[in-house]
């Protein structure tokens, strides 16, 4: 089933954290969700090795109209034909795989590629990235989004993976 409506930035730039669904049941995701809205946060991601993964990103897309939802772990591009015909509003990859990068940017949906080094951030970064996915962002700490920005500061920047409420606070400060 295809959706119309597009990624929202101005929702994601009011409160620019994505929540990762990965492994849930359909009646859990559907009640994470309806909390996540509730608490003003307005985008979520669904990993694609999630059991009837377009099923929920379909349901999420009609039952929760103002929040965007995405595909994460999207490795390939059969991925990403299959989250783009689930109603996916966006991409996450754990990995910088440029073919999903080009196709994403080609069809206009925003890409949030994981890279962990300078050159993959780089490269992921001038091949359309919207943003890039630091994962694992725990491995490397808040100094190290901020030893990236010193030499990239054009490039946005999604720490990923051990973010908490008790250390969000040090990543957004860096």
């Amino acid at each position: 089933m295809q959706h119309k409506a597009s990624f929202s930035w101005r929702n994601f730039n009011a409160v620019p954290i994505i929540g990762i669904v990965r492994g849930m049941d359909f009646k859990t995701v559907m009640e994470i969700a309806q909390t996540y809205t509730k608490a003003g946060f307005s985008t979520l991601e669904v990993t694609m090795n999630t059991k009837d993964v377009q099923t929920i990103i379909g349901k999420l897309r009609t039952q929760f109209p103002d929040l965007n939802v995405g595909a994460g772990t999207v490795c390939t591009l059969k991925d990403f034909k299959l989250a783009k015909l689930a109603g996916a509003q966006f991409i996450v990859t754990p990995i910088m795989q440029e073919e999903v990068i080009k196709r994403s940017v080609e069809e206009e949906i925003p890409i949030f590629p994981g890279a962990y080094t300078p050159t993959e951030i780089y490269k992921a970064w001038s091949l359309g990235a919207s943003a890039i996915k630091i994962f694992p962002a725990t491995q490397l700490g808040p100094q190290f989004i901020k030893d990236m920005l010193s030499p990239l500061d054009s490039v946005n920047l999604l720490p990923t993976g051990g973010v908490s409420k008790e250390n969000i606070r040090s990543y957004f400060e860096a």
